[in-house]
């Protein structure tokens, strides 16, 4: 897994005194189905917040003044989702008295529309609509009914390229201390030009520029993971040089992107093949970020699986 914080959207002005100091916790998670939410519940649960799963509209401001009220009770996550119905439409408006009794914050996850249809074949389990169309026709209309919720969410979380223990890691981490906005997961992507730039990519390097051991005959049927691949990339002065400089840009972006939100960051590194030089770029990259406390995996789209 990836997340896009924003800011909040208000469909109406709120004075100061309509929202009550940081204390109790109300998180409502919502999203397209296949996203991920029964994962996400469960994360939140582990980090002790009391949860509830599709919980029906009408008794959510009741829910939330239980919660207040109780003393036993500091954090709640209830997931309201495509299974309420036609009622849904009605949220944004049932959120702004629920914002006067707690603190509350809307995560909504999404994912491509492609991965959403490989879970449901993988699963075999039938879209919540459960209408005689495809799977595709039904994200389809599923994307419009949450159409009004996602305006109104606080946190998106693109759970495209996570895992369920991915998704774990990061709900926990953004959601389970005081400093949880802080956290942020970087993507080392290699990727080859011949099959196109990653359309999830933030920052993008072309390092085609480096010799390419795909004319070593030794090296050709390996990836830039083999060390005597990686060890001949390496031993040309402008790969140490543009690593260097490439990792003191990232030290200077990072906190950046950190400060304004940001959960997920996409670094890619593009050669001709993806197989050698971009594959070398991205495990090294991935080192030299994590050996500076930042939590990083490397992904590799066009090497052999």
């Amino acid at each position: 897994m990836a997340e896009v914080s924003k800011s909040r959207r208000k469909s109406a002005p709120q004075t100061a005194k309509s929202v009550k100091p940081r204390g109790k916790e109300l998180v409502i998670v919502t999203g397209i189905s296949g996203a991920g939410k029964a994962s996400a519940l469960k994360s939140f649960e582990d980090l002790g917040f009391h949860a509830v799963d599709n919980l029906p509209l009408e008794l959510l401001l009741d829910f939330a003044k239980l919660v207040d009220k109780s003393t036993e009770i500091q954090s709640a996550v209830i997931v309201v989702d495509v299974r309420e119905g036609q009622t849904l439409d009605r949220l944004p408006d049932i959120l702004k008295s629920v914002k006067t009794v707690l603190n509350t914050r809307v995560v909504f996850l999404d994912a491509q529309d492609g991965v959403l249809v490989r879970r449901y074949s993988e699963t075999r389990r039938p879209h919540p609509l459960r209408k005689q169309e495809t799977v595709s026709r039904s994200i389809v209309e599923e994307r419009q009914l949450l159409d009004p919720i996602r305006n109104v969410a606080d946190t998106l979380i693109d759970t495209s390229t996570f895992n369920v223990h991915e998704l774990r890691a990061h709900i926990q981490s953004r959601f389970g201390q005081d400093d949880r906005a802080k956290h942020l997961l970087v993507s080392c992507l290699s990727f080859g030009f011949k099959n196109g730039v990653p359309l999830d990519a933030d920052l993008v390097f072309d390092v085609r520029f480096l010799p390419n051991p795909h004319f070593v005959p030794e090296f050709r049927k390996k990836t830039g993971k083999d060390p005597k691949v990686a060890g001949y990339v390496r031993s040309f002065p402008q790969t140490v040089e543009f690593l260097g400089r490439v990792t003191d840009l990232m030290l200077y972006l990072l906190p950046h992107y950190v400060a304004e939100g940001k959960s997920y960051l996409t670094v890619a590194f593009g050669c001709t093949g993806g197989q050698h030089r971009s594959v070398m770029m991205a495990v090294d990259m991935a080192k030299r970020l994590r050996s500076a406390g930042y939590r990083v995996k490397a992904l590799h789209r066009d090497i052999p699986k």
